[in-house]
Protein backbone atom coordinates (compact mmCIF):
# COMPACT_ATOMS: atom_id res chain seq x y z
CA UNK A 1 0.00 0.00 0.00
CA UNK A 2 2.88 2.38 0.76
CA UNK A 3 4.21 1.85 -2.79
CA UNK A 4 0.82 2.89 -4.18
CA UNK A 5 0.73 5.95 -1.95
CA UNK A 6 4.20 6.94 -3.12
CA UNK A 7 3.16 6.58 -6.75
CA UNK A 8 0.18 8.84 -6.25
CA UNK A 9 2.28 11.41 -4.41
CA UNK A 10 4.95 11.40 -7.12
CA UNK A 11 2.60 12.40 -9.95
CA UNK A 12 3.33 15.70 -11.63
CA UNK A 13 1.46 18.10 -13.87
CA UNK A 14 3.31 16.84 -16.95
CA UNK A 15 0.08 15.29 -18.21
CA UNK A 16 -2.11 12.27 -17.51
CA UNK A 17 -0.34 8.98 -16.96
CA UNK A 18 -1.53 5.60 -18.19
CA UNK A 19 0.98 3.32 -16.43
CA UNK A 20 3.01 3.84 -13.26
CA UNK A 21 5.44 1.29 -11.87
CA UNK A 22 7.50 1.61 -8.68
CA UNK A 23 9.94 -0.76 -6.96
CA UNK A 24 8.94 -3.73 -9.09
CA UNK A 25 11.07 -6.84 -8.62
CA UNK A 26 10.41 -10.49 -9.35
CA UNK A 27 12.04 -13.78 -8.43
CA UNK A 28 11.15 -17.11 -10.02
CA UNK A 29 11.37 -20.38 -8.11
CA UNK A 30 13.38 -22.70 -10.36
CA UNK A 31 14.64 -26.25 -9.99
CA UNK A 32 18.04 -24.95 -8.96
CA UNK A 33 16.69 -22.35 -6.57
CA UNK A 34 15.45 -18.81 -6.84
CA UNK A 35 16.13 -16.93 -10.07
CA UNK A 36 15.99 -13.10 -9.94
CA UNK A 37 14.23 -11.88 -13.08
CA UNK A 38 13.49 -8.17 -12.50
CA UNK A 39 15.03 -5.70 -10.08
CA UNK A 40 13.64 -2.36 -8.90
CA UNK A 41 11.81 -1.38 -12.09
CA UNK A 42 10.40 2.14 -12.07
CA UNK A 43 8.65 3.63 -15.09
CA UNK A 44 5.91 6.05 -16.05
CA UNK A 45 4.10 5.97 -19.38
CA UNK A 46 2.09 9.01 -20.31
CA UNK A 47 -1.38 8.56 -21.75
CA UNK A 48 -1.30 8.28 -25.53
CA UNK A 49 2.46 7.66 -25.68
CA UNK A 50 4.21 4.95 -27.67
CA UNK A 51 6.94 3.38 -25.48
CA UNK A 52 9.22 0.59 -26.70
CA UNK A 53 11.18 -1.75 -24.40
CA UNK A 54 14.39 -3.38 -25.62
CA UNK A 55 17.08 -5.44 -23.93
CA UNK A 56 19.13 -8.64 -24.11
CA UNK A 57 17.34 -11.98 -24.46
CA UNK A 58 16.19 -13.26 -21.09
CA UNK A 59 16.26 -9.86 -19.39
CA UNK A 60 12.61 -10.06 -18.28
CA UNK A 61 10.90 -7.89 -20.92
CA UNK A 62 8.01 -10.31 -21.41
CA UNK A 63 7.69 -10.92 -17.65
CA UNK A 64 7.35 -7.18 -17.14
CA UNK A 65 4.72 -6.93 -19.87
CA UNK A 66 2.73 -9.79 -18.35
CA UNK A 67 2.74 -7.98 -15.01
CA UNK A 68 1.53 -4.77 -16.65
CA UNK A 69 -1.31 -6.85 -18.12
CA UNK A 70 -2.24 -8.38 -14.77
CA UNK A 71 -1.34 -11.85 -16.07
CA UNK A 72 1.48 -12.32 -13.55
CA UNK A 73 2.02 -10.86 -10.10
CA UNK A 74 5.40 -9.37 -9.14
CA UNK A 75 7.25 -10.48 -6.03
CA UNK A 76 7.53 -6.83 -4.95
CA UNK A 77 6.43 -3.43 -6.10
CA UNK A 78 3.37 -1.63 -7.35
CA UNK A 79 1.70 -1.12 -10.73
CA UNK A 80 -1.05 1.37 -11.47
CA UNK A 81 -2.96 1.36 -14.75
CA UNK A 82 -5.10 4.44 -15.24
CA UNK A 83 -4.71 5.21 -11.55
CA UNK A 84 -5.73 1.81 -10.21
CA UNK A 85 -3.85 -1.43 -9.40
CA UNK A 86 -4.17 -4.25 -11.91
CA UNK A 87 -3.85 -7.50 -9.93
CA UNK A 88 -5.62 -9.53 -12.62
CA UNK A 89 -6.43 -9.18 -16.34
CA UNK A 90 -8.78 -6.31 -17.11
CA UNK A 91 -9.51 -6.16 -20.86
CA UNK A 92 -11.49 -2.95 -20.42
CA UNK A 93 -8.26 -1.22 -19.37
CA UNK A 94 -5.51 -3.27 -21.06
CA UNK A 95 -5.41 -5.19 -24.34
CA UNK A 96 -2.56 -7.59 -25.15
CA UNK A 97 -1.13 -8.70 -28.51
CA UNK A 98 1.33 -11.60 -28.31
CA UNK A 99 4.18 -12.70 -30.57
CA UNK A 100 2.00 -15.44 -32.05
CA UNK A 101 -1.35 -14.42 -33.43
CA UNK A 102 -2.93 -17.40 -31.58
CA UNK A 103 -6.11 -17.36 -33.62
CA UNK A 104 -8.66 -20.12 -33.29
CA UNK A 105 -8.33 -22.05 -36.57
CA UNK A 106 -11.98 -23.10 -36.58
CA UNK A 107 -13.21 -19.49 -36.34
CA UNK A 108 -13.29 -16.91 -39.10
CA UNK A 109 -11.36 -13.65 -38.75
CA UNK A 110 -14.61 -11.94 -37.78
CA UNK A 111 -15.41 -14.52 -35.12
CA UNK A 112 -11.85 -14.43 -33.76
CA UNK A 113 -12.15 -10.68 -33.23
CA UNK A 114 -15.61 -11.08 -31.71
CA UNK A 115 -14.46 -13.78 -29.30
CA UNK A 116 -13.52 -11.51 -26.32
CA UNK A 117 -16.90 -9.80 -26.63
CA UNK A 118 -18.69 -13.15 -26.78
CA UNK A 119 -16.99 -14.15 -23.52
CA UNK A 120 -18.57 -11.08 -21.94
CA UNK A 121 -21.97 -11.96 -23.43
CA UNK A 122 -22.18 -8.80 -25.51
CA UNK A 123 -25.23 -8.75 -27.82
CA UNK A 124 -24.53 -10.37 -31.17
CA UNK A 125 -25.31 -7.25 -33.20
CA UNK A 126 -22.91 -5.18 -31.08
CA UNK A 127 -20.19 -7.83 -31.40
CA UNK A 128 -20.58 -7.89 -35.16
CA UNK A 129 -20.50 -4.12 -35.49
CA UNK A 130 -17.44 -3.62 -33.27
CA UNK A 131 -15.49 -6.49 -34.84
CA UNK A 132 -16.26 -5.20 -38.34
CA UNK A 133 -15.11 -1.72 -37.34
CA UNK A 134 -11.82 -3.12 -35.98
CA UNK A 135 -11.18 -5.23 -39.08
CA UNK A 136 -11.75 -2.12 -41.19
CA UNK A 137 -9.36 -0.17 -38.96
CA UNK A 138 -6.53 -2.69 -39.46
CA UNK A 139 -7.06 -2.78 -43.21
CA UNK A 140 -8.90 -6.10 -43.53
CA UNK A 141 -12.13 -4.92 -45.10
CA UNK A 142 -13.81 -7.86 -46.79
CA UNK A 143 -11.69 -10.51 -45.05
CA UNK A 144 -13.96 -11.15 -42.06
CA UNK A 145 -15.17 -14.46 -43.50
CA UNK A 146 -11.67 -15.85 -44.10
CA UNK A 147 -10.18 -18.48 -41.81
CA UNK A 148 -6.64 -18.29 -40.40
CA UNK A 149 -5.24 -20.78 -42.90
CA UNK A 150 -6.44 -18.47 -45.69
CA UNK A 151 -4.53 -15.46 -44.31
CA UNK A 152 -0.88 -14.43 -44.60
CA UNK A 153 1.28 -13.95 -41.51
CA UNK A 154 0.83 -10.19 -41.63
CA UNK A 155 -2.93 -10.52 -42.02
CA UNK A 156 -3.11 -12.87 -39.02
CA UNK A 157 -1.31 -10.29 -36.90
CA UNK A 158 -3.75 -7.64 -38.10
CA UNK A 159 -6.58 -9.86 -36.86
CA UNK A 160 -4.75 -10.24 -33.52
CA UNK A 161 -4.39 -6.45 -33.23
CA UNK A 162 -8.09 -6.01 -34.06
CA UNK A 163 -8.93 -8.53 -31.32
CA UNK A 164 -6.74 -6.61 -28.86
CA UNK A 165 -8.55 -3.39 -29.69
CA UNK A 166 -12.13 -4.62 -29.92
CA UNK A 167 -12.95 -3.94 -26.26
CA UNK A 168 -11.52 -0.43 -26.67
CA UNK A 169 -8.92 -0.56 -23.89
CA UNK A 170 -6.97 2.67 -23.34
CA UNK A 171 -3.69 0.68 -23.07
CA UNK A 172 -2.34 -1.81 -25.61
CA UNK A 173 0.60 -4.07 -24.68
CA UNK A 174 2.46 -5.77 -27.54
CA UNK A 175 5.03 -8.55 -27.06
CA UNK A 176 7.18 -8.74 -30.23
CA UNK A 177 4.09 -8.98 -32.43
CA UNK A 178 6.05 -8.82 -35.71
CA UNK A 179 8.99 -11.07 -34.80
CA UNK A 180 7.87 -13.98 -37.00
CA UNK A 181 7.33 -11.84 -40.11
CA UNK A 182 9.77 -11.27 -42.97
CA UNK A 183 11.54 -7.90 -43.01
CA UNK A 184 9.39 -6.33 -45.72
CA UNK A 185 6.12 -7.34 -44.03
CA UNK A 186 7.50 -6.30 -40.66
CA UNK A 187 8.26 -2.78 -41.88
CA UNK A 188 4.81 -2.52 -43.46
CA UNK A 189 3.14 -3.71 -40.26
CA UNK A 190 5.11 -1.20 -38.18
CA UNK A 191 3.94 1.62 -40.43
CA UNK A 192 0.37 0.32 -40.23
CA UNK A 193 0.58 0.12 -36.44
CA UNK A 194 1.55 3.79 -36.28
CA UNK A 195 -1.46 4.62 -38.45
CA UNK A 196 -3.76 2.69 -36.11
CA UNK A 197 -2.15 4.28 -33.05
CA UNK A 198 -2.59 7.79 -34.47
CA UNK A 199 -6.28 7.08 -35.12
CA UNK A 200 -7.08 5.43 -31.78
CA UNK A 201 -4.88 7.51 -29.41
CA UNK A 202 -4.09 4.40 -27.39
CA UNK A 203 -1.16 4.15 -25.00
CA UNK A 204 1.17 1.49 -26.44
CA UNK A 205 3.95 -0.44 -24.70
CA UNK A 206 5.79 -2.49 -27.31
CA UNK A 207 8.58 -5.07 -26.90
CA UNK A 208 11.03 -5.76 -29.70
CA UNK A 209 14.55 -7.02 -30.42
CA UNK A 210 14.77 -4.87 -33.55
CA UNK A 211 16.56 -1.59 -32.83
CA UNK A 212 15.43 -0.11 -36.14
CA UNK A 213 11.84 -0.96 -35.27
CA UNK A 214 12.27 0.54 -31.80
CA UNK A 215 13.52 3.90 -33.10
CA UNK A 216 10.98 4.03 -35.92
CA UNK A 217 7.96 3.43 -33.67
CA UNK A 218 8.73 5.00 -30.32
CA UNK A 219 8.27 8.26 -28.51
CA UNK A 220 10.64 6.79 -25.91
CA UNK A 221 12.80 3.66 -25.75
CA UNK A 222 13.48 1.98 -22.41
CA UNK A 223 16.66 -0.13 -22.40
CA UNK A 224 16.88 -3.02 -19.95
CA UNK A 225 19.96 -4.72 -18.55
CA UNK A 226 20.68 -8.44 -18.56
CA UNK A 227 18.97 -10.52 -15.87
CA UNK A 228 17.90 -9.41 -13.37
CA UNK A 229 16.38 -6.83 -15.66
CA UNK A 230 16.71 -3.17 -14.71
CA UNK A 231 15.97 -0.06 -16.76
CA UNK A 232 19.39 1.38 -17.52
CA UNK A 233 18.50 4.05 -20.07
CA UNK A 234 15.54 6.08 -21.25
CA UNK A 235 15.97 7.48 -24.73
CA UNK A 236 13.60 10.11 -26.08
CA UNK A 237 13.06 9.68 -29.83
CA UNK A 238 12.78 13.26 -31.04
CA UNK A 239 11.87 12.40 -34.63
CA UNK A 240 8.90 14.18 -36.19
CA UNK A 241 5.62 12.42 -36.77
CA UNK A 242 4.27 11.03 -38.96
CA UNK A 243 7.31 8.83 -39.36
CA UNK A 244 8.58 8.00 -42.84
CA UNK A 245 10.87 5.28 -44.15
CA UNK A 246 13.29 7.96 -45.35
CA UNK A 247 14.07 8.81 -41.71
CA UNK A 248 15.89 5.49 -41.34
CA UNK A 249 18.69 6.80 -43.56
CA UNK A 250 19.30 9.98 -41.51
CA UNK A 251 22.25 10.57 -39.18
CA UNK A 252 19.86 11.25 -36.29
CA UNK A 253 18.17 7.88 -36.72
CA UNK A 254 21.54 6.13 -36.90
CA UNK A 255 22.84 7.84 -33.76
CA UNK A 256 19.75 6.85 -31.79
CA UNK A 257 20.01 3.23 -32.95
CA UNK A 258 23.73 3.15 -32.13
CA UNK A 259 23.12 4.51 -28.64
CA UNK A 260 20.63 1.73 -27.94
CA UNK A 261 23.00 -0.88 -29.35
CA UNK A 262 25.89 0.32 -27.19
CA UNK A 263 23.68 0.14 -24.10
CA UNK A 264 22.57 -3.41 -24.91
CA UNK A 265 26.14 -4.52 -25.64
CA UNK A 266 27.24 -3.15 -22.27
CA UNK A 267 24.24 -4.67 -20.51
CA UNK A 268 24.53 -8.17 -22.00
Amino acid sequence: MQRLANLSAARTDAGPTAIEVAGLSHVYDGREGKVPALEDIAMTVGAGRFVVIVGPSGCGKTSLLMMLAGLRRPSEGAILCNGRPIPSPDPERVGVVFQEASLFPWLSAQDNVEFPLALRHAPRAERRRRATDMLDLVGLQGFGGRYPHELSGGMKQRVAIARGLVQDPPVLLMDEPFAALDEQTRMTMGHELLRIWSQTLKTVVFITHSLTEAVYLADEVLVMSARPGRIIDRIAIALPRPRTYDMMATDTFGRLRDRIWQQIRTAD
